[in-house]
């Protein structure tokens, strides 16, 4: 099944034709404007952020689904399943932030190539697993360095595999209710690095204890890792030989049998076209007044990525709306900024944590890397009907009025006032936060700056007015907390959801390590989460971090 790369194509490129969409009909009636925006269109596009953050080709999540459907086919499965199974194999490592940051500690600072050189390996052969470690962990270091990486690496894998794939699957799970997706796929994303033979995370479940979709999806998943990694006919032998193992015998049999129709991609066709032609009917869709939480769920997953960055995204959302508002933008204008302020980090889960969480300077290399966050998250939005007209202006929340910006290094017209917008709200929401090479700006001096930056030509002054109007009302009053959270408890919240540990948060809070691991527990009972991960994630979901951030 081949590969379309044309997703790297130039943004000024028209947008292709797109299979059209067919509402579903229940929800049309309630929702006229539903129709317009189908669901599997919006979640194909996003899941290229999750390759690139799993280390893997773009599109490979979607190749991933159209294999996992013709395994379907061909299994006879029900119009449920089939459905189950199309947006967990789709969805399948949107996790993937979640645990990123550990991910980046014991793998060296580089946990993407980690993920990607793992995917075609059997993880419970450990001669497969120290081979890799030993060959790729900590490969830019020089030899000591190198060999404490591999060191630690071995001996910490075992240990951290189960907290990984528990943060990941309840993140995942998270996201897909956030997505309004069923329990059923909820159930899947939960499971997914579950394995046959029950030597999978977190829950070690096994044979018909996995749900059926992730026992297809796994065996999709193998037999695209394994074809990029060495061919089809490898691939079909090595899917064999886990059969029962890690894969489920009957599906694994079914895909090393029809190995090649499976695999198929007509020339005339792309993996785009695929996939949608691929989803069951009736397709699920989503209206305009839903767009808004499917953009702010993808915002918080890019954002879990860093402590530091935790609310990023739905803070300079909030911004740029409320300086849309003040600068009289119409109403599809103020929209379009909002949406894309909430997406205009995607492509940051690209990149690896080394390099954002480096105290000191960057090298040349991890500024290269780093001025393509915005190009990924433009390429990233560009491919969806629904979200492309939302590409340009988050691929240049980067760029400055004098052309010292990046990664096109516009200047002045060639910049369109949203863009300045969002420019002005990311800097700003930047300024006010910790960084792991400074510490946060309090509101006033985050002014200065940014009326500095306007002088010296870099922001441009209207649009940096109407984001500090619009900052000047941040302040929020509550009348109680989610979930019966008491003021205590959301310090607490806040504190671990940066990253803090059970002791950081005593020292800080000034109370005893066991109070604050009392209150992390009822915490955790309270909003119905397991790991630090999800917790996180509600904290962003609930708005509850941005107070931390606002100084008198």
């Amino acid at each position: 099944m081949g590969r379309s790369m044309d997703w790297m194509g130039s943004s000024e490129d028209a947008p292709r034709e797109r299979p059209k969409a067919t509402a579903d009909t229940t929800t049309s009636r309630r929702d006229p404007e539903a129709a317009r925006l189908r669901l599997a269109d919006i979640l194909a596009a996003l899941s290229i952020s999750t390759d690139l953050g799993h280390g893997q080709a773009p599109e490979t999540a979607m190749r991933v689904c159209v294999v996992a459907m013709r395994l379907a086919d061909l299994l006879g499965l029900s119009a449920g399943d089939r459905a189950c199974i199309y947006f967990a194999a789709l969805l399948r490592h949107i996790g993937c932030t979640a645990y990123a940051h550990e991910e980046a500690e014991l793998f060296a600072g580089d946990e993407i190539s980690i993920r990607g050189g793992v995917a075609p390996l059997d993880t419970a052969n450990p001669r497969e697993i120290v081979g890799f470690t030993i060959s790729n962990v900590g490969s830019h270091l020089a030899p000591l360095p190198r060999a404490v990486a591999v060191a630690k690496a071995l001996t910490r894998t075992p240990r951290t595999m189960s907290d990984l794939a528990a943060s990941n699957c309840e993140v995942g799970s998270m996201m897909a209710r956030r997505l309004d997706l069923p329990d059923s796929v909820q159930t899947a994303l939960n499971q997914v690095y579950e394995r046959w033979d029950g030597k999978g995370w977190p829950r070690r479940l096994s044979g018909e204890g996995l749900c059926l979709a992730v026992r297809v999806v796994t065996v999709a998943d193998a037999g695209i890792a394994l074809v990029d990694a060495a061919g089809v006919e490898p691939a079909r032998d090595a899917v064999g030989r886990r059969a029962g193992g890690m894969l489920d015998p009957e599906i694994a049999a079914t895909f090393s049998h029809h190995c090649s129709s499976i695999l198929e991609q007509p020339h005339e066709e792309d993996t785009w076209e695929t996939v949608l032609a691929s989803e069951p009917e009736p397709y699920r869709t989503a209206g305009e007044t839903r767009l808004d939480g499917i953009c702010r769920a993808f915002a918080d997953m890019a954002d879990l990525k860093l402590t530091f960055t935790r609310g990023h995204s739905s803070e300079v959302a909030r911004l740029s709306a409320g300086a849309a508002s003040h600068l009289g933008l119409d109403p599809t204008e103020a929209a379009n900024v909002t949406r894309a302020a909430f997406l205009h980090d995607l492509g940051r889960v690209a990149i690896p944590n080394g390099v954002w969480e480096k105290a000191g300077r960057l090298s040349a290399s991890d500024w290269e890397r780093v001025r393509l966050h915005p190009y990924y998250s433009e390429r990233i939005l560009c491919r969806s009907g629904a979200l492309a007209h939302l590409g340009p202006i988050a691929g240049m929340h980067h760029e400055r009025q004098d052309g010292s910006g990046y990664h096109r290094q516009l200047s002045k017209a060639a910049i369109p006032l949203p863009a300045r917008v969002l420019a002005a709200a990311d800097t700003y929401q930047a300024l006010t936060s910790d960084r792991p090479y400074r510490v946060a700006c309090d509101a006033s001096e985050a002014a200065l700056m940014m009326e500095t930056e306007v002088a010296e030509g870099r922001l441009d002054a209207q649009a940096v007015a109407a984001v500090l109007t619009a900052a000047g009302h941040s302040k929020k009053t509550r009348s109680a907390w989610p979930d019966g959270l008491t003021d205590r408890e959301v310090e607490v919240l806040r504190l671990i959801a940066r990253g803090a540990s059970q002791k950081e948060v005593g020292r800080q809070l000034v109370i005893s390590h066991r109070t604050a691991a009392h209150h992390i527990q009822h915490i955790y009972d309270k909003v119905g989460v397991a790991t630090r991960a999800a917790a996180a994630m509600y904290a962003m979901e609930h708005d509850l971090l941005a107070e931390a951030r606002w100084r008198p």
